[in-house]
This record gives structure tokens, C-alpha cells and sequence, in this order.
């Protein structure tokens, strides 16, 4: 089989057992238990899947490095991945696996955030924040950058230095696949947030984890690109622009050396004249009001931290200040605009992280204790 279905798990007996029974029709699976206490293992084993175990918990980035390597030791050419809660839609697998036909080498990126009301809107606010900036970051248009159902290449494993753990690797692979070229694609998937279910994803360690990351990498590209723009816009004061411009201006008052009163006045309209074109090009130039989007964004961030903390309390008296904010400042689109009117497509990232190397467990089948 050339794709094999990942389920990372923690502490998920109550579903986990459902979601195996219906992603086998699709493929064979592959369960990482990454330190359960409550018989997840059993439950995948006895759904039919095959089972890695981790003694303790590692967090979910470790639980993919330990299946992918695993899949691929296996022969795996590509590897699709889903939660085991039961919040994605098993019958959806072939939707990706279409998409990756018609795209190979494309990471592929089911997309909940066009399910208008499925998912909370505290969710949605995040999800849209960090895509804002992953965008930019990656260069990409991907909506949903959160989503944890995913196809994978399996040489994107191999070709990628990945560090990150935790809920973070998956950020951390949009932004560095994105960086070697990788492209991604989405597909519009059903999103399942039933009443009451708990989210492994904690928002205070895992979204300061991921917002801890995001940052490091938005004032490293922020240095590059300031460094660029200043370039940019010390380029008409160039010696070869100077004597071009010089060439200029003596050509336009030529017809007024005579009377140093005109002569003046001519230089005067030339200079005020090249000003002004220069400080258009300067603005409307889609780079720089690219930049700006970010720039605004990242000074906005303390009001964005301030207003998520009252977003409890003013929720109660229906005053919601927060979602509006988020479309003002984190606007995914209005970065998309920008990017669209841009003559060239890209720029290498300022620098990519070291990282380490993927353990590679034994392939054996059954359970292990990794």
C-alpha cells in the first residue's frame, strides 16, 4: 500500500476504537499511544490497528515522528494523519488521498474553517491568528493551519530538519516544507466538535509553545525584510542613480539656464516632482505594504493578549471586541491581496533552524514500548 494512516493518541479509549475501524477501510493504521493510561491501545488493537506504544507521554509531535518513521521504514510513500477523538470524518481519508493524486509532492491540509459555525468561534480566532502569521511566514495561502488532518509526502520526513515537539511540529512542518518548496494544498472537510469533548490541546502551555515559535521566526524574517526594504529604498540615492537623476535635471532646466530665477523654480518642480514619484513607488509597492500588515500586527499583539483575556468577561454582557480585531489586524485575505499583486513570487526564508534526528524504532509488528 503506498499510504499508511497515522492516529497519535492520548488517553482517547472512548474513541479511538470507532475512528480504526473506519480508517481501515481506507488504508492500513498505524496507532501511536503516546503514554495512555486508560486502554487506548487495547482498543485500537482490538479495532484492527497496529499499535506503537510510548512508557511515557512525549506529546504529539513525537508521537508522529514516531509512526512516520515507522510508515516509512514500511514503505510507506505517503502518510496521512488524524486525531483519534473522533473530531475528523474517517470517510473523508479519500477526499485527501484525491487531492494528493492530482498534486503529488503536496502536503495536503483538510480544511475545517469552511464549516461556518461547526467550530468555536475562540478556535476560530486562534486558528485565524496563527494562519496569519504562518502565511506570511511560509509564503502559502493555507486557511486552516491548525488542522491535524494531513497527507504527507514521506520523503518530506527525510528531506526536512525537524526539532519541534509537541503540537508545534506541525506548525513548524507548514512553515519548513514551505521554505524547501514543498507546495500545499487544501480540501473542505466536515468539522466535528461534539458538546463537552476536551481538546488535548492546552491553551496556555500549547498555544504559548506555538506562539513562542511563531515569534522567533516573525522578528528573524521582520530583520531580513527591513534589511531588504531599506535597500530598496536607498536605491535612488545610488551613484548610478545620482548621475541618471543628474542627467535629468540638467536636461529638463536646460531650457531655463539663462534666468537663474526660472532655472530655480524648474529645479525646484524636477526635485518635488521625483519626491513624490519615489515616495509612491515606496507605498504602493506590495512588499512594503505587505510589511506594514505584519509590522501592524505584531505591534497590535498586547491589545490581541489583553482583549483575549476580557473576552471571557465581556462575552457574558454579549460584547464580543476580540473577533472584530482579529479580522482587522490578522486578516488572512487582505495578506493574500497583497501577496496576489506581488511581481515575483517568494523569498527565501532568513535562515532555517538546526534540528536533530528522527529516532527510528524497531518494525515490528504489534505492540512496543518506545
Amino acid at each position: 500500500m503506498s499510504h499508511w494512516i497515522l492516529i497519535p493518541v492520548f488517553n482517547e479509549a472512548a474513541s479511538v476504537a470507532a475512528v480504526v475501524r473506519t480508517a481501515r477501510r481506507y488504508g492500513p493504521v498505524v496507532v501511536v499511544d503516546d503514554g495512555s493510561t486508560d486502554g487506548s491501545a487495547a482498543a485500537a488493537r482490538e479495532a484492527g490497528a497496529e499499535v506503537l506504544r510510548h512508557a511515557r507521554r512525549r506529546g504529539k509531535g513525537a508521537a508522529i515522528r514516531t509512526g512516520v518513521t515507522h510508515a516509512t521504514a514500511g514503505g510507506a510513500h505517503r502518510i496521512l494523519t488524524l486525531d483519534g477523538d473522533g473530531q475528523h470524518d474517517a470517510d473523508e481519508i479519500p477526499l485527501l488521498l484525491e487531492a494528493a493524486r492530482r498534486a503529488p509532492g503536496a502536503i495536503i491540509i483538510g480544511d475545517r474553517l469552511r464549516s461556518p459555525g461547526a467550530i468555536p468561534v475562540g478556535r476560530r480566532n486562534a486558528h485565524s491568528v496563527a494562519g496569519f502569521f504562518i502565511n506570511w511566514l511560509a509564503r502559502t495561502a493555507v486557511r486552516d493551519t491548525q488542522s491535524g488532518f494531513r497527507l504527507y509526502p514521506a520523503n518530506l520526513f527525510r528531506d526536512l530538519t525537524l526539532r519541534r515537539g509537541g503540537f508545534v511540529l506541525e506548525t513548524e512542518v507548514l512553515v519548513v516544507a514551505a521554505w524547501a518548496g514543498y507546495p500545499t494544498r487544501e480540501v473542505p472537510v466536515t468539522a466535528i466538535y461534539p458538546p463537552g469533548r476536551r481538546s488535548r490541546f492546552h491553551p496556555v502551555r500549547d498555544g504559548c509553545a506555538v506562539g513562542a515559535y511563531l515569534a522567533g521566526q516573525v522578528l528573524a524574517r521582520l530583520s531580513a525584510e527591513v534589511l531588504g526594504g531599506a535597500c530598496r529604498i536607498g536605491r535612488p540615492f545610488s551613484p548610478a542613480a545620482a548621475r541618471r537623476r543628474h542627467a535629468d535635471l540638467a536636461r529638463e532646466t536646460l531650457p531655463y539656464r539663462a534666468t537663474p530665477a526660472q532655472w530655480g523654480l524648474a529645479a525646484g518642480a524636477f526635485v518635488l516632482k521625483r519626491m513624490a514619484t519615489a515616495f509612491r513607488g515606496w507605498w504602493t509597492d506590495a512588499r512594503l505594504a505587505e510589511l506594514r500588515l505584519v509590522a501592524a500586527a505584531a505591534a497590535a499583539f498586547p491589545v490581541l493578549v489583553l482583549l483575549t483575556l476580557l473576552h471571557p468577561v465581556m462575552s457574558r454582557c454579549s460584547l464580543d471586541l476580540l473577533t472584530p480585531f482579529i479580522r482587522r489586524f490578522y486578516s488572512q485575505d487582505r495578506l493574500a491581496q497583497l501577496r496576489d499583486s506581488e511581481p515575483t513570487a517568494g523569498v527565501p526564508p532568513p535562515a532555517m533552524e538546526p534540528g536533530g534526528e528522527m529516532t527510528r524504532p524497531a518494525a515490528t509488528a504489534g505492540e512496543r514500548t518506545l
